[in-house]
């Protein structure tokens, strides 16, 4: 079983000392290849230290997260832009970018002005975004309407069958990123899979977080995204090994710069 981790963060300070560890223990339980969106200006020396140990099992996304959107966001901005344009063959997708008004929403007007702003820069250079969204799926809907040839993935996805009809409807025919979160005792999302259909489902561990069952509680890395892969191959009747085809198609498809060959599908 091979599969592409499609949203990790192994670069991020907790895989010190050696994050070139956590890559190797991918490859090791099947993980062929791993993409790494950015955060902010001070990731994005580590994002592009990892990736050029590993040039050819990563790939790298740049953006603002919203999180880091707030008083200076102009000048942070302004980095993020500089990195994408003087080499914007290095990225295969602006992200991770979006809204989140879970912890504060002092600045939802600006994170949905920078939103509108990654939004336009992915599509004047035809590449596809990561979207993050957290209690703020009406305004991200909002922005992204303006936008509907854009294409991408809603990264973390937890909500609902209406949820999907919601993006589809307003946003388009997107991709839904799903992770630990759908191996959760309480979650729902596992009945929520059929609607989404294995094609537009692409697998994703979001570490170091979300770590899926039976390693809750741990630091999560990209070798645990094969827990996912069963409970998603479980909820849809699949075999794992059709479900890893079938989602490493659909990232390839999407993340069309990726240098993976997507596999046969029968």
């Amino acid at each position: 079983m091979s599969i592409i981790d499609t949203h990790t963060h192994l670069y991020l300070e907790e895989f010190d000392p050696e994050p070139g560890d956590a890559v190797s223990r991918a490859l090791d339980a099947g993980v062929h290849h791993m993409i790494f969106p950015n955060v902010g200006v001070d990731t994005i020396e580590r994002m592009t230290a990892l990736h050029s140990q590993f040039p050819q099992v990563t790939s790298m996304a740049m953006g603002l997260h919203p999180t880091e959107i707030g008083e200076g966001a102009d000048d942070l901005w302004e980095c993020i832009y500089e990195n994408i344009i003087k080499d914007p063959g290095r990225w295969v997708a602006v992200g991770e970018i979006g809204m989140d008004l879970y912890w504060d929403k002092t600045f939802e007007s600006r994170q949905m002005q920078l939103f509108d702003t990654q939004l336009t820069v992915a599509e004047s250079l035809g590449l596809p975004v990561i979207i993050h969204c957290r209690e703020a799926l009406d305004q991200t809907l909002e922005v992204m309407e303006a936008h509907r040839a854009v294409r991408g993935v809603f990264h973390s996805f937890g909500g609902s069958e209406a949820d999907v009809e919601r993006i589809r409807n307003r946003a388009g025919d997107f991709y839904f990123g799903i992770n630990g979160i759908v191996t959760f005792k309480n979650s729902t999302l596992r009945n929520i899979l059929p609607a989404i259909t294995p094609q537009r489902i692409v697998l994703e561990t979001d570490a170091p977080y979300l770590a899926p069952v039976p390693m809750r509680g741990k630091r999560n890395e990209s070798a645990f995204i094969v827990h996912t892969a069963g409970v998603v191959a479980q909820a849809l009747g699949m075999k794992a090994e059709a479900l890893a085809d079938v989602t490493t198609a659909n990232a390839c498809n999407l993340f069309d710069r990726l240098p993976v060959q997507p596999p046969k599908l029968s």
